[in-house]
């Protein structure tokens, strides 16, 4: 029997167009939430990010999971219109139990792997506006709607758990200081919600086979593993709903605050919740990074997923 224990709570899924975003606002929407899922790239037209995924078509994939979904078409960067998204939300909803930051839309403005001198500085000041920027100007404003009730819940969504990025460099500058960025933006948050009965966590998902990167490695979902030929560790990466359903999870949670202020892994919580990813795995890929990966040993997922 399907279980809908978010019935009748309200979701912001901040950056919900593809992968991560759209799985998060999925997963919330079959755990019965209304979910408000928001995104620059419409019908309408498309992004920088020049994708074919639209904001429309998430909204309808949490209908179609069992529960309410609202596409907004948003540019997170401009406050009037996160503004008038919380307005709308207000007017339309009156609450909000569950706000997630997954805005990025960075990818393709980073220079990977070359030093501060020989990256473009305009591309990298874009891509920490897109990643920091963003996500402190939604809090500014959904926040007061959110500590309406006790029990609200703040989820960062970033790459790398704080242990992890603390003791490695992430391959840019500007990236590297993004996803640090926005860890301790969750850390911040849990400070100031705290008093107002709410929590504040940064997720990260392990290595996630987005749309992007399954196209990357030419394979589908259906036969994901066949990119193992190009990089025998993909064997650790995870679907987007993996992270999806951890969100869900700690939504649920009616005891969320032990969480306040904590930086996990979607792999972490699967563990501690009893979620899996749609293969019935609970591929724990940062432990795998740090002591297969990182370590140089040949790949090998026996008991990492």
């Amino acid at each position: 029997m399907t279980t809908t224990p978010l019935t009748g709570k309200v979701a912001l899924v901040a950056g919900a167009t593809r992968g991560a975003g759209r799985q998060i606002a999925i997963q919330l929407g079959a755990a019965g939430a209304t979910v408000y899922a928001t995104g620059r790239s419409s019908r309408a037209g498309r992004s920088e990010m020049d994708r074919p995924e639209t904001i429309e078509e998430t909204a309808e994939l949490i209908t179609a999971a069992g529960g309410t979904g609202i596409g907004v078409r948003v540019d997170h960067l401009v406050p009037e219109q996160v503004r008038d998204l919380v307005a709308r939300i207000d007017a339309e909803q009156g609450r909000l139990d569950v706000l997630v930051n997954d805005i990025w839309g960075g990818d393709p403005l980073i220079t990977w792997e070359k030093p501060v001198w020989e990256q473009p500085l305009e591309a990298g000041f874009r891509t920490l506006r897109l990643a920091v920027d963003t996500h402190i100007i939604t809090s500014h404003h959904a926040l007061p709607l959110l500590i309406r009730r006790p029990g609200g819940l703040v989820v960062e969504i970033g790459d790398g758990t704080r242990s992890y990025n603390d003791e490695n460099y992430r391959l840019s500058v500007f990236y590297d200081l993004a996803k640090v960025s926005v860890n301790r933006l969750a850390f911040s948050w849990g400070h100031e919600l705290k008093p107002h009965g709410a929590t504040a966590v940064a997720l990260t998902p392990g290595w996630i086979r987005s749309e992007a990167m399954l196209e990357h490695f030419e394979v589908t979902e259906e036969n994901w593993r066949d990119g193992a030929a190009k990089d025998p560790h993909f064997l650790i990466s995870e679907t987007p709903a993996f992270v999806g359903r951890a969100v869900a999870a700690l939504a649920a949670d009616e005891g969320k605050a032990r969480w306040n202020q904590a930086s996990v892994s979607a792999g972490e919580l699967s563990q501690v919740y009893g979620f899996t990813d749609v293969d019935g795995s609970r591929p724990d890929a940062f432990r795998y990074i740090a002591e297969v990966v990182d370590a140089g040993k040949p790949a090998d997922v026996t008991g990492y997923r």
